[in-house]
C-alpha cells in the first residue's frame, strides 16, 4: 500500500389539504362517534385518512444533515422525504412538523446541533449521513433515529446487526464495502492503461473507512494488475496535492464521504486539469462534469425513509426494523468529459449505463 504525502418544500406538501373538506356522511359511525369524542378507541375504516390524520397529535421530527440547504442536491433530498412522508399522510403544518439544523461548514458544531434537536424532545430523529447519525447517538439512546447516507451501521455501532438493529436506530444503507472493488473494474474497464489507483477520503469525516472499503478496493487493484494508493484529504490543498501525484498514468476514486461531497467542485476540477480518470458514488458527480459515477440515488433513499418515519410514527420500534441495504445501482458516464480527457468509452460499458451524457 503506497500513502500519498499531503499537506497538513415543503411547498410540495400542501396538495393533501382539500381533502380535509369530504362530507361528514362519507365515514361510519364509528368513525363520527370517534370525531365528537364518544369513543376514542374507535377504530376509522380507513386509519390512514384525512380525516383520522386531523385528529392526530402534532408529531415532531428532528433532522440532522450535512447538506446544505442552498445545495440543490440537499434541496432535492429534503423534498424528497416531505414527498414520501406526504404519501403515507404526514402533512407538514397538519400532523407533521419538521425541523432541520445543517452541518454544512460547520462540522465542529455538529454535536451542538444534535443537542439541540434531541432537546426539543421529538417523537424521532432522521441522522443524514455519518457523522450526523454518530452525534445524534451521542445525544440520545432513547429516541427513534432513522438513517440514510450511512455505509457501514454496524461498524460504526449505530445497530448490532442488520436483520435486528435492536437499539434506537435503523435506517437506510448507501454503499456496500463490495462497490470498493467494482469502482476499479470500472475505472479500469474505461481506462485499460491506468497503472495507479488512488482512493480518496477525509479520515475525519469518515472514520472506519480503511477497514470496511480498502479491502476489497485493494484486492481488486492488484487482481486488475494496478497499485493501490490511499489518498486521504482533509482540506482542499490535500485534494489539489492527491490529483497532482497521480496525475501519470493513475486513477481516482472517491469515496461516499461528507467532506468528498461537499468539496465535488473543487474535486471535478481537479480531476480536469490534472486529466485523471475519476469514478464517483453518486450521479450528480457526472452530471457536473465527473467523467462517471456509479451507486444509489440518494433523493429516492431519503424518500424511502419516509416507511420507516411512518412505521415508527405509528408504533413500531426501530430496534425491530431491519436495515435496508440497496438493491439498485446505476452507472452515469459522461461522453464529453471523456473526450476532454482523451478517453474512448467502450461500446459495452456505454450500452449498460443508466445514463449517458453526451
Amino acid at each position: 500500500m503506497v500513502r500519498l504525502a499531503m499537506t497538513d418544500s415543503q411547498a410540495t406538501l400542501t396538495a393533501t389539504e382539500s381533502s380535509f373538506k369530504r362530507p361528514m356522511a362519507l365515514f361510519d359511525r364509528r368513525a363520527l362517534l370517534a370525531a365528537l369524542g364518544g369513543a376514542a378507541m374507535a377504530t376509522m375504516a380507513q386509519p390512514r385518512s384525512a380525516y383520522a390524520q386531523a385528529r392526530q397529535r402534532m408529531r415532531r421530527v428532528g433532522v440532522l444533515t450535512w447538506w446544505s440547504e442552498y445545495d440543490p442536491e440537499g434541496q432535492s433530498q429534503a423534498v424528497a422525504l416531505a414527498q414520501g412522508l406526504a404519501k403515507l399522510g404526514w402533512t407538514e403544518g397538519v400532523n407533521i412538523r419538521i425541523e432541520y439544523r445543517r452541518v454544512f461548514g460547520e462540522s465542529e458544531r455538529i454535536d451542538s446541533y444534535a443537542t439541540q434537536l434531541v432537546d426539543h424532545q421529538p417523537d424521532l430523529l432522521v441522522g443524514v449521513a455519518t457523522p450526523a447519525v454518530t452525534a445524534l447517538l451521542r445525544a440520545t439512546r432513547t429516541i427513534p433515529v432513522v438513517f440514510t447516507e450511512v455505509s457501514d451501521p454496524v461498524g460504526s455501532g449505530f445497530v448490532q446487526t442488520l436483520a435486528r438493529p435492536g437499539g434506537n436506530a435503523t435506517g437506510f444503507v448507501d454503499i456496500e464495502a463490495s462497490l470498493g472493488g467494482k469502482w476499479v473494474e470500472l475505472l479500469k474497464e474505461i481506462s485499460p492503461a491506468m497503472k495507479r489507483v488512488g482512493f480518496m477520503f477525509n479520515p475525519k469525516t469518515a472514520p472506519g473507512a480503511g477497514a470496511y472499503y480498502l479491502p476489497p478496493f485493494e484486492a481488486a487493484a492488484r487482481a486488475s494488475g494496478i497499485e493501490p494508493v490511499e489518498a486521504p484529504v482533509r482540506d482542499p490543498a490535500d485534494i489539489v496535492a492527491a490529483f497532482a501525484g497521480l496525475a501519470q498514468q493513475g486513477g481516482v476514486i472517491l469515496m461516499p464521504d461528507a467532506f468528498v461531497l461537499s468539496n465535488r467542485d473543487i474535486i471535478v476540477a481537479q480531476a480536469a486539469r490534472t486529466k485523471v480518470p475519476a469514478i464517483y458514488p453518486y450521479r450528480f458527480f457526472a452530471t457536473s462534469g465527473g467523467l462517471m459515477s456509479y451507486g444509489v440515488g440518494l433523493a429516492e433513499q431519503n424518500r424511502q425513509a419516509a416507511s420507516y418515519v411512518d412505521r415508527i410514527l405509528r408504533g413500531e420500534k426501530p430496534g425491530d426494523l431491519p436495515v435496508q441495504l440497496p438493491t439498485q445501482f446505476e452507472l452515469v458516464i459522461n461522453l464529453k468529459t471523456a473526450r476532454a480527457l482523451g478517453i474512448t468509452v467502450p461500446a459495452t460499458l456505454a450500452a449498460g449505463a443508466a445514463t449517458v451524457i453526451e
